[in-house]
């Protein structure tokens, strides 16, 4: 175990069944995540010694949904392995309908030095993949 590595980041969402689709493809069909766990109203997907956890929030609290600019989580930004890996990413987020953030600046819209692509998750969590 390494102090201060991320263990792991459970996030609530809206639609299990569309999530774990998107998030099952993502993580571990392009990034190299094993399915984790799965229960009746969550999924957890594992790399190593980090795990993203997914839960299918209550109806009570679907009322407001996620928005990236209130308090609380911005983004979540992963490594990818080369630039080659980005444009191959972009063009499969296209065809499955995902909306591409920034589209004005892309690959450059983290900064003139980064390559990546920003989109977003059913919920609009908003993602980022970076080439190093």
């Amino acid at each position: 175990m390494t102090v201060g590595l991320l263990h792991h980041v459970e996030i609530y969402i809206s639609d299990l069944e569309q999530s774990k689709k998107f998030w099952s493809w993502f993580l571990c069909e392009k990034l190299g995540y094993m399915k984790f766990q799965e229960w009746a109203s969550g999924v957890s997907y594992k790399l190593n010694q980090t795990y993203f956890v997914f839960v299918q929030t209550e109806e009570r609290f679907l009322t407001l949904p996620y928005h990236r600019c209130r308090v609380g989580l911005n983004h979540l930004a992963f490594h990818g392995k080369s630039k080659d890996q980005i444009d191959e990413i972009t063009s499969e987020l296209k065809t499955k309908g995902v909306k591409i953030l920034y589209p004005d600046r892309h690959p450059h819209a983290g900064g003139p030095d980064s390559y990546g692509v920003f989109f977003e998750d059913p919920d609009r969590i908003k993602v980022e993949l970076v080439a190093p």
